[in-house]
């Protein structure tokens, strides 16, 4: 039976154009792509791979997304 997880994905965009996606559960699975599609394509074609090569005991925990206020001159 395949199983169905949900992930939390950071989206940004580069200098250059292109979406950076990322995965916080976890360490280094980053992909990016041309489109937004191309890049969530990507990610999860990374994310597959992180869930092959680990276990389920080495994920992060994710907590959520906070902002920060930070004033400088």
């Amino acid at each position: 039976m395949v199983q169905s997880r949900h992930f939390p994905v950071l989206v940004e965009m580069d200098e250059d154009g292109y979406y950076i996606v990322s995965c916080p559960r976890f360490k280094g699975c980053r992909s990016y792509g041309a489109t937004i599609e191309e890049a969530m394509v990507n990610i999860r074609e990374a994310i597959e791979l992180c869930l092959e090569d680990s276990l389920s005991e080495e994920e992060n925990t994710f907590i959520g997304f906070r902002e920060l206020e930070v004033h400088h001159a």
